[in-house]
């Protein structure tokens, strides 16, 4: 592959995770993480940045290296918008095949790169993201490992009255204690998607609010097994929720109803927090069960 088509692949890559959610307006990028992640050497990616910059998506400050601008070009996004789309249809092909068993659970690189007839840089990227996502985990020292993940509607079922018994109780903990930053951050976050146009979120972004949210709370449990519990059930469900279309008229009223369990909290009143936490598990699980 000719280093320009490198270059203009990296930079697509990277604007993609802009609006995946895994870059962030301001954030300082480091040239030497993402050629790891990418499994490049820095010059394609110095190549891109350059490339960006004059697409005002980065900016260079002197001696502190390259960000990513606070406010980005429509029109730029727009386009990167239709490749993530594009490229959120080919990693749906490969979490279908492994809910389906279509893939073995062990298996190099070279195999998906030769199955999906996608490009080194595609392959990485594309396990790099499942990676991510909890579902997939490099091999010592060769190839990669599938993790199990709910894979039928009655393991979603399960995981779900999992969450219906476990999360409410969590804040019930005789250790938890309040964190007002965290609540304010959290507050902060279901602001931002009432106020955003869910239309041009990706279905990445939409579903990593959700399990933030939950997480957060029953952190302040104090009980680390609860919170243990909750992200590995999380990461059993993702697949599932992936292959679901989501509703996103009703992430209006989720987010709502997110924000009426931190008022509850910040009054003192766990206990009614934790019933309306129950209730909010109990209609999402309802809302889902019908959809399946």
């Amino acid at each position: 592959m000719a280093n320009g088509d490198v270059t203009s692949k990296i930079a697509k890559m990277i604007l993609q995770e802009l609006l995946s959610g895994d870059l962030s307006c301001g954030e300082h990028i480091n040239a030497n993480s993402l050629a790891d992640h990418y499994g490049v050497s820095r010059t394609p990616i110095r190549e891109a940045l350059k490339e960006l910059e004059i697409k005002s998506v980065v900016i260079r400050k002197p001696n502190r290296g390259y960000f990513i601008a606070d406010e980005l070009p429509r029109d730029v996004m727009d386009w990167a918008k239709t490749q993530l789309e594009e490229s959120a249809d080919e990693y749906q092909t490969l979490v279908n095949d492994w809910l389906e068993d279509a893939i073995p659970e062990e298996f190099t690189e070279q195999f998906i790169k030769d199955r999906y007839n996608w490009t080194k840089l595609k392959t990485t990227a594309m396990l790099s993201r499942a990676n991510r996502e909890g579902w997939a985990e490099r091999k010592p020292g060769y190839g990669w490992k599938l993790l199990q993940v709910a894979k039928t509607a009655e393991a979603f079922s399960q995981i779900y009255r999992l969450r219906i018994a476990l999360e409410p109780a969590a804040l019930l903990e005789p250790t938890f204690q309040l964190d007002h930053k965290v609540l304010k951050e959290l507050r902060a976050a279901q602001k931002r998607m009432l106020a955003a146009d869910v239309g041009s979120l990706s279905n990445e972004v939409i579903l990593s609010y959700g399990p933030n949210f939950h997480e957060e709370l029953i952190r302040m449990s104090g009980n680390p097994y609860f919170l243990m519990a909750l992200q590995q059930a999380n990461r059993m469900r993702k697949l599932m929720e992936y292959k679901a279309p989501i509703d996103r008229e009703r992430l209006e009223e989720q987010y709502s109803e997110h924000l009426e369990i931190l008022d509850l909290l910040e009054a003192g009143n766990v206990v009614d927090a934790s019933y309306k936490l129950r209730q909010h598990l109990v209609g999402a699980f309802a809302r889902k069960s019908r959809a399946s």
